[in-house]
């Protein structure tokens, strides 16, 4: 016959596991996906996304800005193309606070922390949400962007917002060049969130602007000559989105 002493530590020793176990998530379960609307940091091993952050806070403080870029890597693009950019926008004291692989509750978390402390742009220009259609919907990706214009508004209430419909996607490849995306629910998910966030154009503080048909061909497909890997625009894609802006922003700035 066992002694207690080794009967309690064998019972102990039981519950101790049996914890254990019920604290392990169920195989095959998924995390839940983060809320669109919440300020969330994002965590990368390289820590880029704070170093963006950390200069985006200082690019604010060296001196004025007139017209603000904020997005994911699309805006962060931009960079590919100095020369349009110098042409269209030098004149507004440009600055651009993109970066690459952000989501709506990335760049509420970046306001949230001082990214438009200090400045006074006369114009935001504000394009995010692809890089959410993997996990939310258009509606939840419609209701991110409505904050952060909320946002900008509130700490900015003399700034316009110029938000532009999400830009459309194609298929998308791996480095094998196997299809891992056919872009067919991401752009049904994008059509439905524009068509939301074209209703917070109120005529004055806030305009939305739809320039996806400057993207597309005859046969509604993006060219690889604008877009090579059917998300980012090359040279020749951001000189459509300047040309085809301009005007608009233009009107705003006065």
């Amino acid at each position: 016959m066992k002694s207690l002493p080794r009967i309690l530590s064998t019972l102990v020793l039981a519950a101790s596991l049996s914890l254990a176990h019920a604290q392990q998530p169920a195989t095959g379960t998924k995390a839940p996906k983060p809320d669109a609307s919440a300020p969330i940091e994002k965590t990368d091993p390289s820590g880029r996304f704070r170093q963006m952050h950390e200069s985006f806070l200082a690019r604010g403080k060296a001196g004025p800005i007139g017209v603000l870029f904020l997005g994911d890597s699309i805006t962060a693009g931009w960079t590919k193309a100095p020369d349009i950019w110098k042409t269209h926008y030098e004149k507004y004291q440009p600055a651009n606070f993109g970066i690459g692989g952000d989501q709506t509750q990335h760049v509420i978390w970046r306001i949230e922390n001082g990214e438009l402390e200090g400045i006074s742009p006369k114009v935001v220009v504000l394009m995010l949400g692809t890089n959410n259609t993997g996990t939310h919907t258009a509606s939840e990706i419609a209701a991110a962007d409505k904050k952060i214009i909320q946002l900008i508004r509130t700490k900015l209430p003399k700034t316009k917002v110029l938000l532009l419909a999400i830009f459309p996607r194609g298929p998308r490849a791996d480095k094998s060049g196997k299809i891992t995306d056919d872009g067919v629910t991401r752009m049904a998910i994008i059509n439905a969130a524009n068509a939301e966030l074209a209703k917070l154009d109120d005529g004055k503080n806030v305009r939305f602007l739809n320039i996806n048909a400057k993207f597309l061909d005859a046969n509604g497909k993006i060219p690889d000559s604008i877009m090579p890997d059917q998300l980012h625009p090359n040279t020749a894609g951001y000189k459509i989105w300047a040309e085809a802006m301009q005007p608009t922003l233009d009107a705003m700035m006065k």
